[in-house]
């Protein structure tokens, strides 16, 4: 395991991280499930950002289940944003 430096994937964790703190916040003081699932789904792409900075082993089948199941997340949580009563 060797740390690779990239500065788009360090920015985007930093991006990632401070989603999910927020998300988590939100939910917390809200008690609303959405914030709390945009967290999930941020935690999701953080893992696959950390994983190419680590320069883990991986496929690209890995990071991009783990980008897809983020992005249905994601979208779920829109959906009842928009939808909500």
């Amino acid at each position: 395991m060797a740390f690779i430096f990239d500065p788009v994937n360090a920015l985007g964790l930093t991006f990632n991280i401070i989603i999910v703190v927020l998300g988590y916040w939100g939910y917390k003081k809200s008690k609303d499930k959405v914030p709390l699932y945009i967290s999930i789904a941020f935690v999701l792409f953080a893992i696959s950002y950390l994983v190419t900075l680590l320069g883990l082993k991986r496929t690209l089948e890995s990071v991009f289940i783990i980008r897809t199941v983020a992005y249905l997340i994601f979208t779920f949580a829109v959906y009842k944003l928009a939808f909500k009563r």
